[in-house]
């Protein structure tokens, strides 16, 4: 009955094993089957990827290759390594804002060119500050390559080391200098006419632009003709301080022309303006009065009847003043009779030369009548003197001229 029961037990479990053995096996040949798809899926893979190229010989010479070496000796150079770095140690680099320094320009640029000051970038100087009237100039005519100049470093450094320089700011303070200079020596200079506004005129002087007020123009008015004329100028007004700077053409033109005239002297002259009482003419770029009441000996009822503006004349210098540049002028000393000029005169002035030294010299015979008649005056006062004994111990050397202080010029007779 065991025995039974026992083989019973073996029975099921054989029963058992054999029902599940089906499904083991359908498991074991997924496995194997998937297993199969991964490798097959690698292997495609692995043949789709490009293939990398392996240097050739060449190329391995040529990672290789580090150029030709070149065995340096420093038996020709005065100096060796370490008198070199001593050196470069004493070396004091300034490239401060506003310091100076000299460099070399090495390469011209679209807006301007770069300058090695010897920083450890080279430094940019921009066109517009190359010079002074940079728009009449060139760039490669005003700073040369390989050429040392002085520059003004007029910039801090900037992201990339570089500094901006400039020509121009030296020039403009060596400029003031001297212009500085020949207002100190009141220096007559000449300077072309750049621009005219309202005022006057702008004046191009060391560099510099100067105003030239219109009252200080002397015979031409402040217009698009004056652009280009060199006038004569003198210095009104030098302030760098605050850069301004004025200059006179009249007070120019006023001292030159002062320096040749003299009372009694015949000029010609233009009629420029009349007024009430005269007529303003300019003589040599000067303008002198000619009063009404010395016209003509005669009266004078209709100026304009006599004088016209832009009517060429022929008068005498009676009277000048050189600090200010005013001349007194008249035409009654040049009439043969009096109301010549009034009845012709054309020939007046024909006759000018003539009538002016015939009346000088009739003055002069007046002035030696008059200087006579004065010594006889004195004279008999000394005679009455005599006997009071006054100066018996002065010898008649030491006696001084009653009339050594008077001129026999012909400034002191027409005064």
């Amino acid at each position: 009955m065991k025995f039974s029961i026992a083989a019973l037990g073996i029975a099921c479990f054989l029963q058992s094993s054999d029902a599940f053995a089906p499904t083991f096996t359908a498991q074991r040949s997924f496995s194997l089957q998937s297993a199969v798809l991964e490798d097959t899926a690698v292997e495609a893979a692995v043949e789709d990827k490009p293939k990398k190229k392996l240097p050739t010989r060449f190329d391995r010479l040529k990672q290789l290759y580090k150029g030709p070496t070149f065995k340096l000796k420093d038996d020709s150079v005065a100096f060796s390594y370490d008198d070199f770095a001593q050196a470069v140690s004493e070396t004091v680099y300034g490239f401060e804002r506003n310091a100076i320094v000299s460099g070399t320009a090495v390469e011209y640029m679209k807006a301007g060119c770069l300058v090695d000051i010897g920083a450890k970038a080279s430094a940019f100087l921009p066109e517009h500050e190359a010079g002074l009237m940079m728009e009449e100039k060139v760039l490669t005519e005003v700073v040369p390559l390989d050429t040392p100049i002085e520059f003004q470093i007029i910039s801090e450094e900037d992201e990339n080391g570089q500094l901006l320089v400039s020509i121009k700011r030296l020039e403009y303070r060596k400029a003031w200098d001297r212009v500085t200079a020949l207002a100190e020596a009141d220096e007559v200079l000449e300077a072309p006419v750049i621009a005219v506004n309202r005022g006057g005129a702008i004046c191009m002087v060391e560099g510099l632009r100067a105003f030239l007020p219109g009252s200080h123009l002397t015979g031409q008015l402040p217009d698009e003709n004056l652009i280009g004329q060199i006038l004569p100028l003198k210095f009104l007004e030098v302030k760098q301080e605050t850069n301004k700077l004025v200059v006179s053409n009249r007070k120019a033109v006023v001292e030159q022309q002062m320096a040749d005239l003299s009372r009694g002297d015949v000029v010609n002259g233009l009629v420029k303006a009349l007024k009430p009482y005269g007529a303003f003419v300019e003589v040599g770029g000067m303008s002198g009065l000619l009063h009404i009441s010395q016209i003509s000996h005669d009266r004078i009822e209709d100026l304009e009847a006599v004088l016209q503006p832009g009517m060429q004349i022929k008068c005498m210098i009676i009277d000048h003043d050189k600090l200010n540049g005013r001349i007194a002028l008249a035409t009654k000393t040049l009439e043969y009779e009096p109301g010549a000029i009034l009845k012709d005169p054309a020939a007046v002035f024909a006759k000018a030369e003539e009538t002016a030294e015939k009346y000088l010299a009739k003055m002069e015979e007046e002035k030696q009548a008059r200087e006579a008649a004065a010594r006889d005056i004195v004279l008999g006062l000394g005679d009455s003197l005599d006997g009071l004994g006054l100066d018996d111990d002065k010898s008649d050397d030491d006696q001084s001229d009653p009339l050594q202080d008077v001129s026999d010029s012909l400034d002191t007779l027409l005064s």
